[in-house]
Formats: C-alpha cells, structure tokens, sequence
C-alpha cells in the first residue's frame, strides 16, 4: 500500500498558475500508476495526467482536459509528484486529487479502478 498527502492548493487569479505536490510513502518497493484527477462542482472526478513507473518502457499518458497546459513530473529521490498548472481558467475550480493503482499491466483509464486516494486539495480561479 502507499500513502498520498497533495499540498499547494489555493485561490489563484484567472490565467495564472500553481503547482501541487503529492507526498507518496509507503510500499515503494512495487510499480505503481501514479496520476492526478479532479473533481470539479457538479461533474464526474476525472482523470488528467497518470504515469505508469514500472515495466519496461515508463511513459504518461496526459488527457484532453490537461493538454498543453498541465504538466506531471516527480521527483523519484523524494518520492512526491507534482502538477504543473498554467493558463487557469474558472472552469478549472475544483479538488485536485493525486491517486495510484498498482500495475499490473498499464494504467488504468477509470478513475474506479484507482485505490490509492489523498486527501484532496482545493484550487479556486478567480478574477
């Protein structure tokens, strides 16, 4: 099992940017898919960007709401991962969430088939 703990939540004005960290603890000794998802008011927790960190080939796989303007890295030293968020806009209030799954085979497209939750942090874009 790991744990995950996002920080770096806020209000943040229309068009700026903000970076969330995600601490991963835990078993590390196994692969994971490693991903951030929002939820955003009255709409279904949906996928961003995940990364599957095992097997052969590592890759990301980044979806239409993040691209161009989303980015994940991770620092593998310190074990947290990190949401670069540019050009916000309003309609992308909402809780951000960091996740993983163990791998088994790649990374999940469902958000249901994720078992490793944080806690969730708030990002709020005003005028």
């Amino acid at each position: 099992q790991v744990q995950l703990a996002e920080s770096g939540g806020g209000s943040v004005q229309h068009g700026g940017s903000l970076r969330l960290s995600c601490v991963i603890s835990g078993d590390l000794s196994r692969n994971y898919c490693l991903g951030w998802f929002r939820q955003r008011p009255g709409k279904e927790r949906e996928r961003l960007v995940v990364e599957n960190t095992g097997g052969r080939w590592k890759y990301k796989y980044v979806d239409s709401a993040a691209q161009g303007r989303f980015t994940m890295s991770r620092d593998t030293v310190q074990n947290v991962m990190f949401l670069q968020m540019n050009r916000l806009n309003f309609d992308d209030t909402g809780m951000y969430y960091c996740a993983a799954h163990e791998l088994k085979n790649d990374c999940a497209t469902s958000t249901y088939d994720y078992n490793f939750w944080g806690q969730g942090t708030q990002v709020t874009v005003t005028w």
